[in-house]
């Protein structure tokens, strides 16, 4: 037991490594039981100050929004009323979403735990300086991570919580919301919005491995920019102002990602010189 403990991980079989993957698998799950505990238990701080808070005209977003379309002498972003109410159809709906809500919040709290388990487990296979970016790399990744949840809540779910929420076919159709389904809509928007955050964290380790280049992505800046307007069109209200502002900060983070991919080529290139010095 001591010698497959002691064993160089640069020669570790595939059963090793899917041994040593369970394990990091089964840390960063039961860190997420344990903030998922935790969000069960403060419940109502959680649903009645979270989750429910962009359903009030009040929330901190649309206050923004209006206070920006009165300094430009118009007031067509103030909300004064989102006309639905929220309704459970199933006996058990509401314990199935708090399960489900307390799951997402202890995904996101947990993240830079799980980061940290995901590069222990690649950390074998990188050269020794990288080894020592450890704490940068999960501060970085954890950082992009939690603005993009930030984003998700404060800017995509109030768009669209305020577009369908007002949004109706007919007078006859009453607004009458499924609180599963409204929860449904935020948390894949924060999740989603936290993940694509993730994009110069990705666009490093794709340099790393030689699949991207500085020139590939400035080449398809162009096809970039209709998918992420496609993609800003899936996830906010059909309205070009919705996209607009969802769609500035991925850009943003395209052009993040160029200069990440330049500077690790760069990097890459100079220790290929050196080595070949060195030889």
């Amino acid at each position: 037991m001591k010698d497959k403990k002691n064993k160089d991980k640069d020669e570790m079989s595939f059963l090793d490594h899917v041994e040593e993957l369970r394990w990091h698998l089964v840390r960063s799950t039961l860190a997420i039981f344990v903030f998922g505990i935790i969000a069960f238990l403060m419940k109502g701080f959680i649903f009645d100050n979270i989750i429910f808070a962009p359903k009030n005209p009040n929330f901190i977003t649309y206050r923004f929004f209006c206070s920006v379309s009165k300094f430009f002498g118009a007031d067509g972003l103030c909300i004064t009323e989102i006309p639905f109410k929220f309704q459970s159809l199933a006996m058990g709906e509401q314990f199935s979403v708090h399960i489900w809500t307390s799951i997402t919040v202890g995904i996101i709290l947990a993240f830079p735990f799980i980061v940290w388990e995901f590069w222990k487990f690649i950390s074998p296979g990188l050269y020794e300086k990288e080894r020592k970016g450890a704490k940068t790399f999960i501060i970085i990744s954890s950082f992009l991570f939690f603005v993009g949840v930030l984003f998700g809540y404060f800017i995509i779910t109030p768009l669209s919580i305020n577009f369908l929420g007002n949004y109706s076919v007919s007078d006859l159709v009453a607004r009458n919301i499924k609180i599963g389904s409204y929860i449904s809509l935020m948390r894949s928007t924060v999740l989603a919005s936290g993940l694509i955050f993730e994009l110069p964290i990705v666009m490093y380790f794709l340099t790393k491995m030689g699949i991207v280049t500085p020139e590939f992505l400035k080449t398809y800046r162009k096809h970039a920019l209709v998918v992420i307007l496609m993609l800003a069109a899936i996830i906010t209200p059909p309205d070009i102002i919705s996209q607009i502002i969802v769609t500035i900060p991925i850009m943003g983070l395209y052009e993040i990602s160029i200069y990440i991919s330049k500077i690790v080529l760069k990097k890459e290139r100079k220790k290929k010189e050196s080595d070949g010095e060195t030889a």
